[in-house]
């Protein structure tokens, strides 16, 4: 009985839009769009690593195939798939690419951010302050 009412409001209720955990500029988009044609690979896949001067540091890798839990993001005809130990520290990021005389780079404006250090490679989150205290890297 309960589940049948269960089924019934879920089935009432509009579905609700959730936002993306990701979202990419039109320079991203078309840099990831180039990459991947180049490679043949469906997917990149952004995850983050424990190092730097801050203690955390993002990782781009290609990828074949969506991971069980990996978070998939579509955005302006590019596919990015998001490892699960890095989608919280990376959730509601916006990801822009540069190229111009002194570099060419992706950028990461991420809302989590607490610091980072002073050449950007590497940044530091709440969540990641406490492992970084105890001495975790």
């Amino acid at each position: 009985m309960a589940s049948r009412l269960l089924a019934a409001a879920s089935e009432r209720i509009a579905p609700v839009a959730r936002r993306q955990a990701l979202t990419l500029t039109d320079a991203a988009a078309a840099r990831i769009r180039h990459l991947l044609e180049q490679r043949q690979r469906p997917f990149l896949k952004l995850g983050i690593k424990a190092r730097g001067c801050n203690g955390l540091s993002y990782t781009l890798n290609y990828a074949d195939e969506k991971g069980k839990f990996d978070e998939l993001v579509e955005d302006k005809g590019v596919k990015i798939l998001i490892d699960p130990k890095a989608l919280m520290r990376v959730i509601g990021s916006k990801m822009d690419f540069v190229d111009d005389k002194l570099r060419s780079e992706f950028l990461f404006v991420n809302p989590n951010s607490k610091g980072q250090c002073g050449c950007g490679e590497s940044f530091l989150t709440t969540a990641s302050s406490g492992a970084t205290k105890q001495g975790g890297s």
